[in-house]
């Protein structure tokens, strides 16, 4: 068989989307790259100005100071626990409420269906959302980071969308032999939908794990501070202790700067996502398609 020749326009085409494709991931890769290699720098490089795109003599020395404070250590704690928390009962719940949307014969299920849209489109706002939490004893408490968020509309409707792609007969079998509604969606539903489950679950996780406005308003224990909320302390407002920590030692030996601290704080905080990503990626495309095409 004879290979389709392309025209002049469509090289040209491909030409410019491939150029296009490779400045954008050059963009997205260099600030990675810059990020690491500060953090892996001595103090006499970190502070020179310009790319920083390989380190000369790397030294992990930047990480161990950071990982030795008990603010961090504190803050990895309880943002672990809010992801794996919020995750598994977010995947919960979302999929207990999209089962039975996904069913034809549900009673009620346009208006509910309609009641779940319109959640979407409004919200209470910031203050009643604060006196909602105060009344339910929610502040200063860590249930307010995965309780009120535990259910997205939209993620329901993607899961009951994928829900529905899975045929009736299969349903209807099972339950002849006398399971029940929790039988069906723990045993056949929700072993079947392992694609759609692992997209809503990484939504969830990067979006618990990046989380830190509701841990600057609901929250004031120490203890009970967020990854992201001491990482914007340590970048924007640079008020973390141990920041100050770093500039009166500044005239030991082996001190680091600053700027290296924060660069090592960065990396700290967005490797284990940047880890999860690839073994979930393969799960991302077909949940995606599979629960956005029916409906």
């Amino acid at each position: 068989m004879h290979a389709i020749k392309k025209t002049t326009g469509e090289r040209l085409f491909n030409f410019v989307n491939i150029f296009l494709l490779c400045l954008l991931g050059v963009s997205t890769l260099y600030p990675f790259l810059y990020e690491l290699t500060l953090s892996l720098s001595p103090p006499e490089v970190a502070v020179q100005s310009g790319w920083h795109l390989f380190p000369s003599d790397p030294t992990l020395q930047a990480y161990a100071q950071i990982l030795k404070r008990s603010e961090i250590q504190d803050a990895y704690l309880i943002t672990i626990a809010r992801t794996v928390g919020g995750t598994t009962l977010a995947l919960l719940l979302t999929s207990m409420v999209a089962y039975p949307l996904s069913r034809k014969r549900f009673p009620h299920r346009g208006m509910l269906m309609f009641l779940l849209i319109f959640s979407m489109m409004f919200g209470g706002g910031l203050i009643p959302s604060y006196l909602l939490k105060k009344e339910l004893g929610l502040i200063d408490n860590f249930l307010v980071y995965i309780v009120p968020g535990a259910v997205s509309a939209f993620n329901v409707i993607i899961m009951r969308n994928f829900f529905q792609s899975i045929p009736e007969e299969l349903i209807e079998s099972i339950k002849l032999d006398g399971a029940s509604e929790r039988v069906v969606l723990f045993k056949l539903i929700i072993p079947l939908s392992l694609p759609v489950l692992a997209v809503v679950g990484l939504w969830t996780a990067v979006e618990q794990w990046n989380a830190w406005f509701d841990s600057l308003i609901y929250t004031n224990k120490p203890n009970l501070q967020v990854l992201q909320l001491f990482l914007r302390q340590v970048v924007i407002t640079e008020t973390s202790s141990f920041l100050g920590d770093v500039s009166r030692e500044m005239n030991a030996q082996k001190a680091m700067t600053p700027e290296s601290m924060k660069a090592a704080t960065v990396m700290i905080i967005s490797m284990p996502i940047v880890i999860l990503y690839p073994f979930i990626q393969r799960f991302f495309v077909k949940g995606i398609m599979l629960g956005s095409v029916k409906g």
